[in-house]
């Protein structure tokens, strides 16, 4: 444990593990990479893509110790028990922080199959990591604004395509498929703006995650339908680097995925987007209401100015 010295080191030797986990592990994923772009072949995928997700459960791996070497956490994990690194399985969480991503990956760390996030267009981009993301088969997505979509109407329904294009390539492998279904973290200013029904939560969108089980159909075996809390209060990725996250709790309700749900044309079926929308809105009161109870039992989370907090006697 290296929890005893200053934030500001602890700080520095995290960003120096984190760098060099993309660096050495970053040049070995895309090296195979380069495999799946010339030789394109299922059966090529099949042996390829097994020693990439091994080279992505490393990645995770090294930033769990960096993790568990800075950080002296008080973690409560519950709901893992029953899960296989074997299966498909599609996951959701709520969304509050960058450390969810890490959270969730440390939690799920060879528990299941390497976690595959749906990321904004523009990180691949990033410096290495946005081409690794690549490598790894993240898929990316192309957000337009409505008005966009009114002058270039050929663009409408292409991140829905990207979507579809990728969970087909999940099929090959065991997989977990992650989608935050609020699309953006969490904020105090975007939960009004939206004018959210909910008093911990933005409003869910359930157009992705329908498209992904669309896609896969009965590759997925369940649900995990996770809530992510911080006791203290969201940390920001510098409280992680710099070790002052004292306590992380991680929810897991593994549930089936309704069969009526399975298949489906979600953009233009009005009756099955509305069952869709209906369940999607069944989880999130579920998880709002698991949040209120949070609460109840950490109330230092209240004195921390944790967002949303001050919501909780809304009606």
């Amino acid at each position: 444990m290296l929890n005893f010295l200053p934030s500001p080191l602890l700080g520095i030797f995290s960003a120096v593990m984190i760098v060099l986990n993309v660096l050495v592990l970053g040049a070995m994923i895309l090296l195979l990479a380069l495999i799946k772009f010339f030789l394109p072949f299922v059966s090529v995928r099949r042996v390829v893509d097994p020693v990439l997700n091994g080279l992505g459960q490393a990645w995770v791996g090294n930033n769990s110790l960096w993790m568990a070497l800075v950080q002296k956490t008080n973690w409560r994990v519950e709901g893992l028990d029953k899960l296989s690194p074997q299966g498909w399985y599609l996951v959701t969480s709520n969304h509050q922080t960058w450390v969810d991503i890490l959270v969730l990956q440390r939690v799920f760390h060879r528990r299941v199959p390497f976690l595959k996030f749906f990321l904004k267009q523009e990180l691949i981009l990033v410096p290495v990591i946005g081409l690794v993301w690549w490598a790894l088969d993240f898929p990316f997505m192309k957000r337009y604004s409505e008005a966009y979509l009114k002058k270039h109407p050929e663009k409408r329904g292409q991140d829905q395509a990207t979507t579809r294009r990728a969970c087909e390539k999940f099929s090959v492998v065991p997989t977990s498929v992650i989608n935050f279904l609020e699309g953006t973290r969490f904020t105090k200013v975007k939960h009004d703006r939206q004018g959210s029904p909910f008093h911990y939560l933005l409003k869910p969108k359930a157009g992705g995650i329908a498209l992904a089980i669309n896609a896969m159909g009965e590759k997925f075996q369940s649900l995990l339908d996770v809530t992510v809390f911080y006791p203290e209060g969201a940390p920001s990725f510098w409280d992680l680097l710099s070790g002052r996250v004292k306590q992380i709790v991680v929810l897991v309700n593994e549930q089936p995925i309704p069969r009526d749900l399975m298949v489906g044309d979600y953009g233009g079926d009005a009756e099955f987007r509305a069952r869709m929308q209906a369940w999607v809105q069944g989880l999130w009161q579920a998880k709002d209401q698991q949040l209120a109870d949070l609460y109840q039992q950490y109330p230092a989370a209240k004195r921390a100015g944790y967002v949303g907090a001050e919501q909780e006697t809304a009606p």
